[in-house]
């Protein structure tokens, strides 16, 4: 791992995305006439990786690219936004991940047509993860990181997972910050209140919940008995892409500078809603000192 070891190691997946913002999604067969056209960095983990860095948090991705143009895109962006690429893999004879996004401006919805990247090098994951203070995991990284942090394990670094039981078998069982939407505990346990879905979601082992409900803003509990909701953010939307993913990176920053859980939750939702002020899911993404400057504007 160069320059030190990160205090958070983000794993799992990393695209290149190819974004265009139409006025309404085209019909069959339809030309029309893109608003905006950027390319752009993408992948859950990744972009959180790259909101944890932009926020001041030493960060380190670990991720496998293809042996291509849009791998060393893809690393390239990293590097830019100082996140660590010592253990990203370059997979021979493969191609990275990559999508295709189309962004319905009129009704603020988004297409997305998806490329999967090569497979994560579990040895190189169980490798990365000695040492690390946090490991925040998206659905492509989750196998390889269970298998390497234990619930149990003794002096493991502690575990941040984004992935809303999209992997089969998966438990939130000893995860140190479970952090799904409200749509997919709901998905799961049925039409409940926050609360109530907040404490299924304990009951099966979690020992921290953050859970999204879009301009709802996000509602948190831990086992200890702390509950903190925070409201949506409003700001100028351009696009939600990445959004999601900004939050869990910023949540993830929040935690490492020890915010109590109310206050990590205002941190991340506000991180997040000022990221959606660009297209893609990273340009926008805020510094640690513009999001404290708009925490201090909106308080008053």
């Amino acid at each position: 791992m160069g320059h030190g070891q990160p205090r958070a190691l983000f794993v799992g997946a990393a695209t290149v995305d190819s974004i265009a913002l139409v006025a309404s999604f085209p019909h069959p067969d339809e030309r029309v006439v893109a608003d905006d056209l950027v390319f752009a960095g993408g992948g859950p983990a990744a972009t959180a990786a790259v909101a944890a860095s932009r926020l001041g948090v030493p960060a380190a991705f670990v991720g496998t690219v293809g042996d291509d143009e849009d791998g060393r895109r893809i690393v390239a962006g990293l590097e830019e936004q100082g996140v660590d690429v010592s253990c990203v893999a370059v997979a021979r004879g493969t191609r990275s991940g990559a999508s295709v996004i189309v962004v319905d401006r009129a009704r603020g919805t988004r297409a997305i047509c998806a490329r999967p990247g090569p497979a994560l090098d579990p040895s190189l994951v169980a490798e990365a993860v000695s040492g690390a203070e946090w490991v925040h995991t998206d659905h492509v990284g989750w196998g390889a990181v269970r298998a390497a942090v234990r619930p149990s394990g003794s002096q493991r670094p502690r575990l941040s997972v984004d992935l809303g039981y999209r992997v089969d078998g998966f438990s939130p069982r000893g995860v140190d910050l479970f952090a799904p939407s409200i749509e997919a505990l709901r998905a799961v346990h049925g039409e409940l209140d926050p609360e109530a879905l907040l404490k299924a979601a304990l009951d099966e082992g979690a020992l921290r919940v953050v859970a999204t409900d879009g301009g709802r803003g996000s509602f948190g509990a831990d086992a200890s008995g702390e509950r903190a909701h925070a409201p949506g953010v409003p700001v100028e939307v351009v696009s939600t892409l990445g959004a999601g993913d900004v939050f869990h990176g910023a949540l993830l920053a929040a935690h490492v500078r020890g915010l109590s859980l109310e206050d990590a939750l205002l941190y991340a939702n506000t991180t997040a809603a000022l990221s959606c002020e660009g297209l893609d899911g990273r340009s926008a993404i805020p510094t640690h000192d513009r999001v404290e400057a708009h925490l201090r504007a909106t308080s008053r």
